[in-house]
C-alpha cells in the first residue's frame, strides 16, 4: 500500500480514477438504481428508498470497479497474485485474460468450488488454504516466485476505482440522507464513502454492514485499529482474515457506524430479494438485510440508499435456500 494515508485519498484522486473507470476498457456498467417502491419488496418505513443494483455489474459485482482502476495503473503482461473468496478472484481473472497477464488466485478452503472452477476457466490458477493461510501463501508467492500483489481490499487504487459507485450514487440523488453498504475487506465501503464525504455531503449518514460471524471493521472500530478474527459466514465475501488498514482509516473517517446482521438474516434476505426477482449472493445482501430488520436508525421520510453488491451465486449455492427459495 506504500505511504498513503487517509489524508492522501482526494476529490480529485477519486474523480480521475471515476473517469479511469467509466473509460475503462473492461466495459463496466452504470448500473441501475430503482426506487424500492417500484419492486414487490415488502416495505414497512415511509421513506423513500433505492436499490443500486451491482448485482447486474459486469462479472457479477462492484468489484471490476477497483479492479478496472488497479490494472490500469499496473504493467501489462505482469504476474499477479491475490487472494480472494470469489467475487474479487473472479473480477481479477477476467482482468488478467483481457490484459494477457498470468494470475494466480489463493482462496479460503470454505469458498464454494463453483467460484474456483469458474476462475480456472478463465485461465488463473487457483490454491485453496485454511483462512488464517491466506497472507502467508499469498507472501510465499510474491518472495519466490516474483508475484505482484493485487490486494482484494486494502489498496488506494481499489478504493479509488470503488469510488466511481459513490460518484454515480450522487448523479441519482445529489445528497442522499442515508446510504448503506456492505463491508468486508472494507475497500468498499471506503470509496463509497469518501466519494460521498468529499463531495460535500457531510450530513449524509454512511453505515457499513457485516455479518455477526464476521465482523473484522465493527470489531477494528472498537479496538481503534485494524483487526483480525476467525471470520465465519454465510456471506463468505464478506469475511476476509482482517480489516483493511486504509480502508479503516477512511471508514474511522467518513462511516457513521458498522452495524451487523445474522446469517439467518442474510439467508432470509437472499430469499425475499430472489422472489421479488433479484438475484443476489448473501454477501450482496447485507445492507437490504440491515434494512429490513431495523439495524439502521432514524430512516423514516429520508432519502436512503441501499447498495445491492453483488449477484454471484449459481444454483449449488441456492439449494442451500432450498426451503426458502423455489429454482422452478
Amino acid at each position: 500500500m506504500g505511504d498513503f494515508s487517509a489524508d492522501s485519498i482526494t476529490v480529485e484522486m477519486l474523480r480521475e480514477a471515476h473517469e479511469t473507470v467509466r473509460c475503462s476498457p473492461l466495459d463496466v456498467i452504470r448500473t441501475p438504481m430503482i426506487p424500492w417502491c417500484q419492486t414487490t419488496l415488502p416495505l414497512n418505513i415511509s421513506g423513500q428508498i433505492h436499490i443500486k443494483l451491482e448485482n447486474m455489474q459486469r462479472t457479477g459485482s462492484f468489484k471490476i470497479r477497483g479492479v478496472a482502476n488497479q490494472f490500469a495503473r499496473r504493467p501489462k503482461g505482469d504476474h499477479f497474485v491475490t487472494m480472494s473468496a470469489g467475487n474479487y478472484g473472479k473480477t481479477f481473472a477476467y482482468a488478467c485474460k483481457h490484459y494477457r497477464s498470468r494470475g494466480k488466485v489463493v482462496m479460503p478452503e470454505t469458498a464454494p468450488i463453483s467460484r474456483s472452477a469458474l476462475i480456472q476457466r478463465l485461465g488463473v490458477e487457483v490454491e485453496r488454504v485454511p483462512t488464517p493461510c491466506l497472507i502467508d501463501v499469498v507472501n510465499r508467492c510474491v518472495q519466490e516466485d516474483g508475484m505482484t500483489f493485487l490486494h482484494p481490499y486494502d489498496d488506494p487504487d481499489l478504493i479509488a476505482g470503488h469510488a466511481s459507485l459513490g460518484f454515480e450514487i450522487l448523479d441519482f440523488i445529489a445528497h442522499p440522507d442515508v446510504v448503506v453498504v456492505c463491508c468486508g475487506g472494507g475497500g468498499l465501503l471506503a470509496g463509497v464513502a469518501a466519494a460521498i464525504k468529499l463531495s460535500g455531503c457531510e450530513n449524509t449518514r454512511i453505515y457499513g454492514v457485516e455479518p455477526e460471524g464476521a465482523c473484522t471493521m465493527y470489531k477494528s472500530f472498537i479496538e481503534k485499529k485494524p483487526v483480525g478474527m476467525d471470520a465465519k459466514s454465510i456471506a463468505s465475501g464478506l469475511a476476509p482474515p482482517f480489516a483493511g488498514v486504509l480502508p479503516y482509516e477512511l471508514c474511522q473517517r467518513y462511516v457513521e457506524e458498522i452495524v451487523l446482521v445474522t446469517d439467518e438474516e442474510i439467508k432470509s434476505a437472499v430469499s425475499t430479494l430472489y422472489t421479488a426477482g433479484l438475484v443476489v449472493e448473501p454477501s450482496g445482501t447485507a445492507a437490504f438485510a440491515a434494512i429490513v430488520n431495523n439495524r439502521i436508525p432514524d430512516i423514516d421520510d429520508k432519502n436512503v440508499v441501499v447498495i445491492l453488491s453483488g449477484g454471484n451465486i449459481g444454483k449449488d449455492e441456492l439449494n442451500n435456500f432450498s426451503d426458502q427459495v423455489s429454482l422452478t
